[in-house]
């Protein structure tokens, strides 16, 4: 990542060989990889627009990809659930290598919460605008994979209430170099989890208290 400092034509080149696509507007491309707090040292436009262009795109690319299965109208609409997450954008993130290119200033918790995945949704945007619906497919299925939807949070509050009327109770346990940690107590027993945002952390906590619970039980 590039804490205050603008790129060379060498990080230019290494983030199109990460990305797998050649820009014919190298400017576009760089906007993709400015976060919004590179504005403070630096005027320039940041990548909030495209992250937003980038959603839709998202969202129609893997709508059509899946339209084609056996699943009717709700089974598609989990599918695309679990190609469109926040985990499964910030995984495709990570498998592109996407994150070291960010131009961002100030400390790392600027970049908290879902800087990854909302990299990811401006990179596709970017390459759509710049290459056309076939070049924005070809990126985002070179990394996206679906993740399995597993709601932890509602079968551990469904387990603890068969046993008791109380819920799980979640607490913020600190927040360090852009992850989030939680603890979830219930039933006499506790469980951390952390992650790239409250929901993720919260869910990882969850699983590992259900797991346990179900372990003892």
């Amino acid at each position: 990542m590039n804490n205050g400092q603008d790129w060379t034509d060498e990080t230019l080149r290494a983030a199109e060989e990460a990305i797998g696509y050649v820009f014919a507007d190298k400017a576009l491309l760089r906007t993709a990889f400015t976060h919004p707090s590179y504005k403070n040292i630096r005027a320039c436009e940041d990548n909030d627009k495209l992250e937003f262009l980038g959603d839709a795109v998202l969202q129609i690319c893997v709508s059509e990809k899946i339209f084609g299965t056996d699943a009717d109208a709700g089974g598609m609409t989990e599918l695309r659930q679990q190609y469109v997450s926040e985990e499964a954008l910030t995984a495709a993130e990570r498998r592109a290598g996407l994150m070291r290119f960010l131009r961002y200033s100030g400390g790392k918790e600027n970049l908290a919460g879902k800087t990854n995945s909302n990299l990811f949704e401006a990179v596709t945007a970017a390459v759509y605008l710049d290459g056309g619906r076939a070049a924005a497919e070809a990126f985002l299925f070179s990394f996206l994979q679906p993740v399995e939807n597993r709601n932890y949070r509602a079968q551990l509050q469904e387990y603890v209430q068969a046993v008791c009327k109380k819920t799980p109770e979640y607490r913020e346990e600190k927040q360090e170099n852009g992850k989030f940690y939680y603890r979830v107590e219930a039933l006499g027993k506790s469980a951390c989890g952390c992650g790239e945002s409250k929901q993720i952390a919260k869910t990882r906590a969850a699983e590992s208290l259900l797991r346990a619970l179900k372990n003892e039980g």
